[in-house]
């Protein structure tokens, strides 16, 4: 199945490797394909409503361009909305104590915390309003700590109504058809490292899907190691001063961008067969092209979705 034929779709990844860039991306193709999409920031950095050229978002959801609404989580907001669904305390009472003991009581036990927002996202889920939740979630450090907590609190609290709401988070969670876990990473040494070690902790701590992980920022291949021959030809000597007289100016600048793109582009391939290698038939491997423009807004959004519309053959 496609990645966003799913319910709900959790993005991570290293801080820096475009993990809201292809939060943006994925969203934005989700709605052009005809669905209801909901886009959530958990971070709630802004960056996602700055994707689509808006003003920051707030908990509550509002439309971002068509078919596609947009959140930024906040806990007390989530505390405040558990309570009015559950217990009946409207929206406007001043959580003062309560907020205060739930603090005290978040600090104590893992996993409280980190329920408000996971389950937030399992009742947008629940609740049939959209066809899709997508999440720019927390980084690959904090991400299995998120997903964790259902289950956490379920083997903390064995009887009453908290226990029989973990349970159905944990049916949307752990169904493959409802939720996927997208990793976000570049080619490089420490983001691979992560998502290589995430990918093994997944499988170990969670019953959550490894969905994909989307390579972001794949350098094209300038030319192949037969043409090197052909290149260094060109880079010394009778070449170089041919060349500086077509060009009419000095080739070097040229030259050592060049060398530098075949490098980056040959060392990001060595840490990419590392990544294939680790990952073997665990999760598809989609990627990404850099992007030679600026990283961030609508033109960057339509672009990025063009690509994860190729790889996912949608």
């Amino acid at each position: 199945m496609s990645l966003t034929d799913r319910k709900l779709i959790l993005v991570t990844g290293k801080g820096g490797v475009g993990k809201t860039t292809i939060t943006s991306g994925l969203a934005y193709l989700a709605a052009k394909q005809g669905k209801r999409v909901l886009a959530c920031e958990v971070d709630a950095k802004g960056d996602l409503a700055a994707y689509f050229e808006s003003s920051p978002t707030t908990y509550k959801e509002r439309e971002l361009s068509p078919g596609l609404w947009a959140m930024t989580m906040d806990t007390e907001d989530s505390l405040r909305e558990y309570l009015s669904l559950n217990l009946k305390i409207p929206l406007v009472f001043r959580l003062g104590p309560i907020a205060r003991a739930f603090d005290f009581v978040a600090n104590a036990a893992p996993g409280v915390k980190e329920i408000l927002i996971i389950g937030k996202l399992c009742w947008e889920v629940r609740s049939g309003n959209w066809d899709l939740v997508i999440v720019d979630a927390t980084a690959t450090g904090h991400i299995i700590g998120h997903l964790a907590a259902p289950e956490a609190i379920n083997e903390l609290i064995k009887v009453g109504l908290v226990r029989q709401q973990t349970k159905w988070m944990l049916d949307i969670l752990t169904d493959p058809k409802l939720t996927g876990l997208a990793v976000v990473t570049t080619p490089e040494e420490m983001p691979v490292n992560e998502t290589i070690e995430l990918a093994s902790s997944i499988g170990a701590k969670t019953q959550i899907d490894l969905a994909c992980v989307i390579v972001n920022r794949v350098l094209p291949e300038l030319f192949g190691r037969s043409e090197e021959e052909v290149f260094d030809q060109i880079s010394s000597g009778p070449g170089k001063e041919s060349l500086n007289e077509v060009l009419g100016v000095d080739s070097s600048p040229l030259l050592d961008a060049a060398r530098l793109a075949v490098k980056l582009r040959r060392t990001g391939a060595f840490h990419l067969d590392r990544l294939r290698s680790a990952m073997g038939d665990k999760s598809d491997i989609i990627y990404i092209p850099y992007l030679f423009s600026r990283s961030y807004g609508m033109r960057s959004v339509r672009k990025i979705s063009e690509f994860l519309g190729e790889e996912l053959e949608v």
